[in-house]
């Protein structure tokens, strides 16, 4: 890929981006006082959020089984309203040890 179509593309997403949230501000005049737009646009950053990030915990890892581990741990320890950063490294440390176990048997 040449820094040129680097460059296009960049220039493209912006302009996507740009015109998206300015047809927003443009279209959208008065208040939303409609709960359920309300609210559908309340849990939106959430479940996009969700949407672009899941694939990559599951595929970031050499092998799916070790994914999952990570998101096992993570799942149940933020449930029980574990802090960040303790849910970070177990997560971490589920995968190491995943991945560890998987080297060993395979």
């Amino acid at each position: 890929m040449t820094l040129k179509s680097m460059l296009i593309g960049c220039l493209v997403m912006f302009a996507v981006t740009y015109i998206t949230k300015a047809a927003g501000l443009l279209l959208v005049r008065k208040k939303i006082t409609n709960k359920y737009v309300q609210s559908f646009l309340y849990y939106i950053p959430y479940s996009v959020l969700a949407v672009m990030v899941f694939p990559g915990i599951l595929f970031s890892t050499a092998s799916l089984w070790s994914g999952i581990a990570g998101t096992a741990v993570a799942l149940v320890l933020s449930y029980f309203k574990r802090g960040l950063l303790v849910v970070s490294v177990s997560s971490i440390a589920a995968v190491f040890v995943a991945e560890q176990l998987i080297q060993l048997f395979a």
